[in-house]
């Protein structure tokens, strides 16, 4: 079954080169951050059928574990964008995503993981446009600033803050990501149209 328990280390193994969650592992910043087609093609051909399974209910014993419950996170929050990037689909796992890092935050979890996973763990309040959410997303990534141990990633954890920074300064002034709008079905606003002509606006 694509959630049984091999899948959990697969999925880590595969995002941030470790299936330990605590392992320090360098920043893959090509992957993460700038993708493609071809990272989108392959992830949908390696855990297109996890995705699916997890948005239908299945494999909530991942959340029974750090690891898995980062997994779980990674799936539904990161994977959903490649696999169905352009389509509404890539967000309608974003309120479970979010569920699971809020009850993770409850629980002390993300103390468990290195510092680059759980700057992914805290991506679903990022990603949220609820402000209360973009509050607490600065908190989770300012912690990061302060637990980071090398000159690396005290870089990354300053690259992450201020990546939040800039996230809760859209939903400040729009109250929404605009960038989301024509493929949500959205009307876009004056104001949205005169900020996403902007070089590099939106993400």
């Amino acid at each position: 079954m694509s959630t049984g328990p091999a899948f959990i280390p697969a999925v880590l193994e595969y995002w941030f080169g470790s299936a330990d969650p605590a392992a320090p592992v360098p920043a893959r910043t090509e992957m993460w951050f700038r993708g493609g087609a071809d990272l989108d093609a392959e992830i949908a051909d390696r855990f297109g059928a996890t995705l699916d399974a997890l948005a239908a209910g299945h494999g909530e014993s991942w959340l029974k574990t750090p690891g898995g419950r980062l997994a779980y996170v990674v799936v539904l929050d990161q994977f959903s964008r490649h696999v169905y990037r352009g389509s509404p689909r890539a967000f309608h796992q974003d309120a479970r995503a979010l569920r699971a890092t809020l009850q993770g935050l409850e629980q002390g979890i993300d103390r468990h993981y290195g510092l680059h996973q759980r700057a992914f763990f805290y991506l679903p309040l990022e990603h949220s446009e609820d402000p209360a959410m973009q509050e607490r997303s600065i908190e989770c990534y300012a912690s990061l600033v302060e637990v980071a141990r090398t000159d690396d990633e005290r870089r990354s954890a300053d690259s992450y803050l201020r990546y939040a920074e800039e996230h809760r300064r859209i939903i400040e002034r729009f109250g929404r990501y605009p960038h989301r709008n024509m493929v949500l079905g959205r009307t876009t606003t004056s104001d949205e149209w005169n900020y996403l002509r902007r070089p590099g606006a939106g993400f």
